[in-house]
């Protein structure tokens, strides 16, 4: 196994420089050059080094969603949750911002910031001139300055249609939410009912009397919108529904449970995220498993890269997901 005094020769560089380099020891200052060179030879030598976490001190945490968005979607509390613990396993000491406080809060001297959230061009012009170390999760506001790391949400929809369709179901519907996109304070399209839309129009299969968005990722809003096709469609409700998160499914389970409707016998159900909840409902949930403590770990990873590794390129990661196939569908 290689070690420091051989990563030291092979890279012309003195023992106590890659040392340092090597333990991430912010207090060296090296060229850009010289750090790329030694990890290089690192990774050519394979060398592994004792996972000592230096303190990476004056990161921001920005937590832009209000208590009430958090309250319906365990999915934010999770991610919220699993950012504050994976901080501590990293040595990262975070400072959280919530939207209630406002961008201008955050001070100018942070070394960088984890988001969580819908931000405007105003608040991403902000954020631009203090720091050009950021990652977000689950949303990609600024491909060209920032990192961020996502499930494939356009991904999970067409896999969910394939599914639905290889089980013989033509008549489709989708329930879900809006995106409230900060710079008009209005609801737009959200990226899986355009992806819906637009595969579903591929398969020769798409009708408009199948879908029921509003505002919100919430149990009621599932409930009241199920309830609405339910009483719209009637006997001609589709065989299938693809439920735009969890909590929504949970309310329109409720609503298909009240008017004596078969799951999955009459209509089938498939959802995302794959909370806690899913597998106690009845029937337990089909739905797609999105990992959030991969998510939240590949995020403080590219925040690491950039702070201190001095990667300069952006990325954008997203992760695949799983299918846990349950009672809910046929």
């Amino acid at each position: 196994m290689a070690t420091i005094k051989d990563v030291a020769e092979a890279s012309g560089f003195s023992i106590s420089t890659v040392s340092r380099v090597l333990n991430n020891d912010l207090s060296l200052s090296v060229p850009d050059e010289t750090r790329d060179k030694i990890y290089e030879v690192a990774d050519r030598l394979n060398y592994r080094k004792k996972m000592i976490r230096h303190l990476v001190k004056n990161i921001a945490f920005l937590y832009w969603l209000t208590d009430k968005e958090e309250l319906e979607d365990v999915y934010f509390k999770t991610m919220r949750l699993e950012i504050e613990k994976l901080a501590g396993e990293f040595n990262v000491e975070l400072t959280t911002y919530k939207i209630t406080e406002g961008i201008s809060r955050i001070p100018d001297n942070i070394e960088g910031f984890i988001a969580v959230g819908s931000f405007s061009d105003n608040e991403l012009a902000y954020l631009r001139g203090i720091t050009a170390n950021g990652v977000f999760i689950d949303y990609t506001p600024d491909p060209d300055h920032f990192d961020s790391v996502r499930p494939n949400l356009a991904q999970i929809t067409k896999k969910t249609i394939d599914f639905l369709i290889e089980k013989g179901h033509r008549d489709i519907g989708l329930i879900g939410g809006t995106y409230h996109n900060p710079n008009t304070d209005e609801d737009e399209m959200d990226i899986r009912e355009q992806t819906f839309r637009q595969y579903m129009m591929e398969k020769g299969l798409l009708n408009e009397d199948y879908l029921f968005i509003h505002r919100g990722f919430s149990v009621e809003n599932g409930y009241h919108l199920m309830q609405r096709a339910i009483k719209d469609l009637g006997e001609e409700l589709p065989t299938a529904f693809f439920i735009a998160a969890d909590p929504i499914a949970v309310g329109c389970l409720q609503a298909l449970n009240e008017n004596g409707i078969a799951i999955p016998n009459r209509v089938s159900i498939i959802s995302i995220n794959n909370i806690s909840v899913a597998k106690y409902v009845s029937p337990p949930l089909t739905t797609f498993h999105i990992d959030l403590h991969e998510i939240c770990k590949n995020a403080i990873e590219l925040l690491l890269e950039r702070v201190v590794k001095k990667r300069k390129i952006v990325k954008t990661l997203y992760l695949g997901s799983e299918l846990v196939i349950r009672k809910s569908t046929n």
